[in-house]
């Protein structure tokens, strides 16, 4: 542990009684009780207000798009911008493949993150049944809250893989390799709380492993302008969630979870800094690595542009960033979108110059 960090508080046995309304019980190991899905789930905390799982869709499917969290748009965002970002740099670093396949790559990654985060999502509540109940912002997730029964959930995490898998048969077979492979990081990272303080790397892996996927089925072959794009996702995905994780810092050292937040403690500002300073790197060393052999400049510079902005953006956020406000730390961690869009706007409009 270096100098800069934060001894983190001591972990304490995993005994500590739910919430007052909490679900902990015979519901929160999988039965389900009649209960009305509606109000409970109200309490979410980070739930988007007036989302359209709560205004249109059906009452029966609606604990299972909360499973899904399609009332939380964010978390797909943030799985499909590296996907993004990989077909348009393979498509700017190999301009003969520009075209048709990179809109059908953008209209599949888009289709299979909403599946892929939705199965990543349940399969977590899978694996978090019994701590969900424990923690304020994650009681009334359905599972928890006993809305939906486990064997429910591995029916629903199922469908939405099958689903996903048959977006994924329409790449070539390098990416669909990978694509199989990228479930090992899904597999594993539910459980990384509870074995290291940096369960937001295994996150990072599992959540910009589209940067591979997508450059692999722009170009054909996985190359290394792909990895270090892939590592700056990294770096970016442990920026906003180590953001995200102030939020269950005091509930999470209750019940002996770990994470960056707890790590870093009061020192987070400096690990996030290198984190910005770490993906605004990688991702220029991508770019460079991928657009030297053009020798265009002009393309060059205005993609480098969009690494810089993004690096820019995330240095607006650490000037808002308040850690001891889990308001702030959820309004910056939605953020993130944009600032991954701006990634993949100057990317794209550089395919026109």
């Amino acid at each position: 542990m270096t100098g800069n960090e934060q001894k983190p508080e001591a972990d304490k046995p995993e005994n500590t009684a739910p919430p007052p309304n909490s679900s902990v019980g015979a519901t929160g190991h999988g039965q389900a009780k009649d209960a009305d899905p509606q109000t409970d789930d109200s309490a979410i905390a980070d739930r988007v207000s007036g989302n359209w799982v709560d205004t249109m869709a059906h009452p029966d499917l609606q604990p299972y798009l909360r499973l899904s969290r399609a009332d939380r748009p964010i978390g797909t965002w943030l799985l499909l911008l590296p996907c993004w970002w990989g077909a348009l740099l393979g498509a700017l670093a190999v301009p003969e493949t520009a075209g048709w396949l990179t809109v059908w790559i953008f209209i599949a990654c888009a289709f299979g993150a909403f599946l892929m985060r939705g199965a990543g999502c349940t399969w977590n509540d899978i694996s978090d049944r019994d701590i969900d109940p424990l923690v304020e912002r994650t009681r009334n997730r359905p599972l928890a809250a006993g809305h939906v029964t486990v064997r429910e959930a591995l029916i629903w995490m199922g469908a939405q893989a099958v689903a996903a898998f048959l977006l994924l048969l329409t790449f070539n077979a390098a990416a669909i390799f990978l694509g199989v492979l990228a479930l090992v990081p899904v597999a594993i990272y539910p459980f990384a709380k509870r074995f290291t303080w940096w369960p937001q790397v295994f996150l990072g892996l599992a959540f910009n492993w589209g940067a591979l996927l997508a450059w692999t089925a722009q170009t054909g072959s996985l190359g290394i302008p792909a990895v270090l794009l892939y590592l700056s996702g990294i770096a970016w995905t442990l920026f906003y969630d180590t953001i995200y994780a102030h939020q269950d810092r005091e509930d999470d050292a209750l019940i002996g979870v770990k994470s960056t937040a707890r790590l870093f403690g009061d020192k987070s500002e400096y690990w996030l800094r290198g984190f910005l300073v770490a993906a605004v790197v990688l991702m220029s060393l991508a770019i460079i690595y991928a657009l030297a052999p053009l020798a265009n400049p002009l393309v060059m510079s205005l993609v480098l542009a969009g690494a810089w902005a993004f690096g820019a953006h995330m240095n607006w956020q650490l000037g808002k960033l308040d850690i001891n406000n889990g308001e702030v730390c959820l309004r910056l961690f939605r953020s993130n979108r944009d600032a991954g869009l701006i990634v993949v706007l100057i990317f794209a409009a550089a395919l026109f110059v």
